[in-house]
């Protein structure tokens, strides 16, 4: 490929952002005009999970191709092993300039040091952005650890500056990261501080059906959050009438997605680190070159998958270390042999596993274990069983119920299949405590 022709790359990356917000999933509020546009003209990749529902160990997945019991990230406040090889890497490697913007999250210090910047060439971020910023208040570090505020609301801040380094490096190759904090909650505040004016809009509107039913903060949060999201949004189509002044939306692959969801105390006491959809589910859509008019990618994809794919769009070869798969061939069609599902692994709050398939979510935990000092566990016990089907929202738990005894063994038996193969071991999995099942019958034909 020459200079000329290869395709510059960009990962527009949301934190704590949930599926349903966008209006290609449903949500009737108008909050992603510009990511539906794209998710409709590019490709859609309608069902999109992350393989650990937390920031860093995310983080450390999406930058290496690994789960994080792979890179040892497997939760908060352990910084990315200096020795791992990155997108940077790789893209830098194959002749691309390297920029990274916004929160790292993968290091130990603050300002990041340049050995612990996971090789991107040019700088200008932060380790903590929730802590070395405010909504109205950014400070990042430039390539000289020096302290760099940049003004205006937080997520157009940080768009100026993507916008800024685009400009410098149209004539070249390039691979930037755009990391925002938004629609993440102000730690120090816990809250969703949109900008001045949006909450307001957005207060009491239309709530997903889990919220609705289970409560948690939503009826505080909610507004601000979807402000955040309406926000983003705007952004990303800054960046994307940027690229069409310039000339380079044609050979530009833009990827759109987040690090997880958001279940607003729902499920455990703060916002994520659960099996649930409204932990794990994220929008991700791509366009550009390979990726226009791709239409939907309806198979599940995780997060896991999306490092490989930006690689075999750039014509990089993919690394045997990286444990995804590239979607390009279920974009073209191409038959493929590998499991409709996505395993998710989930710390801190617990030591946990996941399977979700198209119908059906499986998990289990183990109690005995503490999710911040333990990575894995040779035992777990099964925590939630859900007919996604007639549970979309996961409100029922099927765990022991006798009727479903034969779906659960079965997915009993590809989880720990899969810990087998991504983690190296097969664990015991202890059945949960059978109880009759009165009205719920499974027919011949359920599967």
């Amino acid at each position: 490929m020459s200079k000329q022709t290869r395709p510059n790359v960009i990962v527009f990356f949301t934190d704590q952002q949930r599926w349903d917000t966008t209006g290609v999933h449903g949500n009737p509020l108008g909050l992603t005009p510009n990511f539906d546009r794209m998710a409709q003209e590019g490709t859609h990749i309608t069902n999109s999970f992350t393989c650990q529902p937390v920031c860093a160990p995310a983080r450390s997945s999406l930058q290496t191709g690994k789960y994080a019991t792979s890179t040892g990230c497997y939760r908060n406040s352990i910084p990315l092993p200096e020795d791992s090889q990155t997108l940077a890497h790789y893209f830098s490697g194959s002749g691309y300039r390297t920029g990274y913007i916004g929160k790292w999250h993968l290091a130990d210090e603050e300002p990041v040091p340049a050995g612990k910047r996971g090789g991107y060439d040019y700088w200008l971020a932060s380790n903590l952005l929730e802590f070395t910023s405010d909504s109205y208040d950014t400070v990042m570090y430039n390539n000289d650890n020096e302290p760099v505020k940049l003004p205006g609301y937080r997520v157009d801040a940080i768009t100026d500056a993507a916008i800024r380094y685009i400009d410098k490096h149209q004539e070249d190759p390039f691979f930037l990261f755009l990391s925002y904090i938004e629609p993440h909650h102000q730690n120090h505040l816990d809250n969703y501080p949109a900008p001045i004016g949006y909450e307001s809009q957005y207060t009491g509107k239309w709530t997903p059906p889990d919220l609705t039913a289970l409560g948690g903060s939503a009826p505080q949060h909610l507004g601000g959050y979807y402000g955040m999201v309406k926000r983003l949004d705007e952004a990303f189509g800054r960046l994307t009438d940027t690229l069409r002044s310039l000339g380079l939306s044609d050979n530009t692959v833009v990827l759109f997605t987040s690090d997880h969801g958001c279940h607003f105390k729902t499920r455990n006491s703060e916002y994520k680190r659960s099996c649930h959809d409204s932990s794990i589910r994220v929008p991700t859509a791509i366009t550009g070159p390979g990726f226009k008019g791709g239409g939907q990618v309806q198979r599940l994809v995780s997060l896991i998958d999306l490092p490989p794919t930006l690689l075999d769009a750039a014509d990089i070869p993919i690394p045997a270390s990286m444990q995804g798969s590239s979607i390009l061939p279920a974009i073209r069609k191409v038959e493929e042999e590998r499991p409709d599902d996505v395993f998710v692994q989930i710390s801190e709050s617990q030591v946990g596993r996941a399977l979700r398939t198209p119908r059906w979510k499986y998990s289990v935990s183990a109690p005995d274990k503490d999710g911040w000092e333990d990575s894995a566990s040779d035992t777990y016990v099964e925590q939630f069983l859900y007919d996604l089907e007639a549970d979309p929202y996961e409100l029922t738990n099927l765990i022991g119920l006798d009727a479903y005894d034969r779906i659960t063994r079965e997915l009993r038996g590809r989880l720990t299949e899969k810990i087998l193969q991504v983690e190296g071991y097969a664990p015991v999995i202890i059945p949960a405590e059978t109880r009759p099942s009165v009205q719920r019958r499974i027919s011949i034909h359920e599967k």
